[in-house]
């Protein structure tokens, strides 16, 4: 499962790591994301959702 967010889609990021001397190396900004079960309507279903979205409530939790 390929780490994005469910709801918003939000992914990894990538930038530059600057050492003291600027030396600059490639890396990842990875998003906060959280496995959650939510309710869909075939089921239940285990999927990665950021914790901007599960703050927000744009996803319900399956109970």
């Amino acid at each position: 499962m390929a780490k994005v967010c469910h709801s918003c889609g939000k992914k990894p990021a990538v930038g530059n790591s600057r050492s003291h001397s600027m030396v600059a190396t490639r890396r990842r900004f990875e998003p906060n994301l959280q496995k959650v079960r939510i309710d869909r309507g075939h089921g239940p279903e285990r999927v990665y959702v950021c914790t901007r979205c599960l703050k927000a409530g744009k996803v319900v939790k399956a109970s």
